[in-house]
């Protein structure tokens, strides 16, 4: 089990949440309070994680999702939300569940997901607990974040500071493995974003309590598709038979990385190549059949793989590039490339910047430190990616830490808890006086 990078500094962290580390600052009775109540309420926390995590809500498991939704929505029902469930059957999904609360203060979009990546037939079920670690599906990535959500919210309820605020959460139901068509899948949240001045995200992006995630690439998938006449080996590089299929696409692989690679946030990899006389490959399953003989030159070869960029620009740049090599052929040769989007970048801009600025001085006045934004190398697509264009600022990285994503070893340092929850607390807190 990989524990947190930082152990010993995690441990420094929270032991330094005593009032002596805010007593000398402004707006220390806040703090206090904040921290009373998060420290207070932190079992009870642990309680509602543990019950999120038993009920399977795997992405293609509607009933479990729906079911983990009905959980997390009598807890917002109980902090006085608006909430409304919003059926997926449209986009071959369970479905969303909304919340809003509130009429005036900043318009702030809170975003996390119902769903994991185990399904029923997983061995990965149940929620296990030794000490401060936590292990079970969903405990990370990402009902330990909606339960610091939920916990924050309360701690600004029982301060009296949470009319303050104009809140708006989008928990989707298929973040995991999203329902198409995508632009249906996605469009309450887009909407929502579109209402909002803020967004944050519950992600645990980095597993590191000292950043928090201002930009994701994007990721997308390409397919290249390559044909050439066959005939016996022993024809191959004549001028009437050319090279064959197979290193067309070679040389077409081999330019993409000769020419694109080493640029900055950049990736670009070919994850399934299928070649030979007969070729078949199942997108949905992502499996390939071919048929062929070391003597016959390969007629067709087909390439999937995906591509991540940080900006739009960047992204279609990488494309229009990629497509100029793919059109320059070997002599009796042909290929295509097709692109399919999937998420959109999230872009490093100045109002994330500021945002996080913001995060790391409550951090800094809680006594846990600076917080840094994480290189966008280490924080993989998420939710909100689709509103990165729409809000004016964003944040991700706020849930419970750990390790392990998607698999069974997946884990939450509960130590975490109390530093996400408290710092989150702290920032809403500031983003009402403003």
């Amino acid at each position: 089990m990989k524990l947190l990078r930082f152990p010993l500094f995690l441990s420094a962290l929270v032991a330094l949440t005593a009032p002596a580390a805010y007593a000398d600052k402004p707006g220390a009775e806040v703090m206090a309070a904040i921290v009373a109540h998060v420290d207070a309420n932190q079992e009870q926390a642990f309680a509602l994680l543990e019950r999120a995590v038993n009920i399977n809500s795997g992405t293609l498991n509607a009933a479990g999702v729906r079911e983990v939704g009905d959980l997390f929505r009598a807890e917002f029902d109980a902090l006085g939300f608006r909430t409304e469930w919003v059926d997926g059957a449209p986009f071959g999904r369970a479905g969303h569940l909304l919340a809003q609360r509130g009429h005036r203060g900043p318009r702030i979009l809170l975003i996390g997901h119902l769903d994991t990546v185990f399904e029923p037939d997983s061995p990965f079920q149940k929620y296990a607990r030794d000490g401060h670690i936590a292990r079970g599906p969903g405990t990370s990535d990402m009902k330990g974040g909606i339960v610091i959500m939920l916990a924050a919210l309360r701690a600004l309820a029982a301060l009296d500071t949470l009319n303050s605020l104009r809140l708006n959460v989008v928990l989707t139901g298929d973040e995991e493995e999203t329902g198409e068509p995508q632009d249906l899948a996605r469009a309450v949240l887009i909407e929502a974003a579109r209402e909002s001045d803020i967004a944050l995200g519950f992600e645990n992006a980095d597993d590191d309590p000292a950043t928090a995630v201002i930009a994701r690439r994007s990721s997308s998938t390409w397919t290249l598709k390559v044909s050439a006449p066959s005939a016996h080996s022993s024809r191959i590089f004549r001028e009437d038979t050319g090279a064959g299929a197979v290193f067309e696409a070679a040389r077409i692989l081999e330019s993409f990385r000769t020419r694109l690679a080493g640029e900055e946030f950049l990736t670009f990899n070919p994850g399934i190549i299928v070649g030979g006389a007969q070729v078949d490959f199942d997108p949905a399953l992502m499996t390939g059949r071919v048929a062929g003989k070391d003597n016959i030159i390969a007629p067709q070869v087909m390439v999937r793989g995906d591509l991540r960029a940080l900006s739009v620009p960047q992204r279609e740049h990488a494309m229009t590039r990629m497509q100029e090599i793919v059109s320059a052929h070997l002599p009796l040769a042909a290929a295509e490339i097709t692109f399919s989007d999937g998420y959109p970048p999230l872009a490093p801009t100045e109002g994330n910047r500021e945002l996080l600025a913001r995060f790391d001085q409550a951090s800094r006045d809680l006594g846990f430190g600076a917080v840094t934004a994480v290189d966008p190398r280490m924080a993989g697509a998420a939710d909100i990616s689709f509103v990165g264009g729409v809000v004016p600022m964003a944040l991700d990285g706020l849930g419970l830490l750990g390790g392990g994503n998607h698999t069974e070893k997946e884990f939450a340092d509960l130590r975490t808890f109390r530093i996400q929850t408290q710092r989150l607390a702290l920032l809403l807190h500031r983003l009402g006086r403003d």
